[in-house]
């Protein structure tokens, strides 16, 4: 399905939950001299206008980034890659996880992204060409086994999907357990919503029924941003998740809670 686009939902606690830990994970990886190798299954268009009439129309910024800006410390990775956005390309942008990761890394990294949505593949591929990105209109679950084990063999993989596919759920659990068994040094980041409808419960089970090394499982709940709205809340499950993520992923709740 290609109907799912990010706009409506750019910005939001979600974002600011999955974009915080990515940014710190990188920061803490960069750190070392070691080459990276970046890769994400569903990129959208890795920059986003908050002032948009998409999203306006849901108002999930305004109760995200929009709210918390001002309580993350000016010091934090995430912080930063904000602020060069907005110096960048005006005060309205936020960057979606490709430009997080862009800005995260160094010359001599890899980024490698797919898109399948023409609209939202033409945007990021404007974007990412600015920072030597790799951009293929491909599906991102072939992606992820077609290019692992990676060269820099060192590096993340975000999964990202927009779950508008129910069978997602049943898939990445068989999906993630190939991915590590080609690539068993490789930091797996998959994202998850959390709706009123625990649709992630069993997926969960399935992943931590597998003894993946390092695992971290995080999340944020949150108020609806509207009347009905299904998303209550944010998850991230990590294989190999670097060290003192865990604590990275405790302080941003704190900073979610202070809402």
């Amino acid at each position: 399905m290609l109907s799912y686009q990010h706009s409506y939902h750019a910005g939001n606690l979600a974002d600011v939950h999955k974009h915080a830990l990515l940014a710190s994970m990188l920061s803490y990886m960069t750190g070392k001299e070691k080459p990276l190798s970046y890769i994400e299954t569903h990129a959208g268009r890795g920059l986003y206008a908050l002032d948009a009439p998409e999203a306006r129309k849901t108002g999930e910024a305004a109760a995200g980034i929009e709210r918390l800006r001002d309580r993350i410390a000016t010091d934090h990775p995430y912080a930063k890659i904000l602020a060069e956005v907005r110096a960048r390309y005006g005060e309205a942008a936020y960057p979606g996880s490709p430009l997080v990761a862009a800005l995260s890394l160094r010359p001599g990294d890899r980024i490698d992204l797919a898109e399948l949505h023409p609209a939202e593949f033409e945007a990021l591929n404007d974007v990412m060409i600015d920072y030597a990105a790799h951009c293929r209109k491909q599906d991102g679950l072939q992606l992820a086994l077609a290019l692992t084990p990676p060269d820099p063999r060192r590096g993340v993989m975000v999964i990202d999907p927009s779950y508008e596919v129910k069978s997602d759920y049943a898939a990445l659990p068989a999906l993630i357990r190939k991915v590590h068994s080609k690539w068993n040094v490789g930091v797996i980041a998959l994202w998850y919503p959390i709706l009123t409808n625990n649709a992630h419960l069993p997926m969960l089970r399935d992943l931590e029924a597998f003894s993946f090394p390092k695992p971290l499982r995080h999340e944020i709940r949150f108020a609806s941003a509207q009347p009905g709205h299904g998303l209550v809340g944010s998850g991230m499950f990590f294989v190999n998740a670097p060290y003192g993520l865990d604590r990275e992923a405790a302080a941003l709740t704190v900073v979610i809670n202070s809402l």
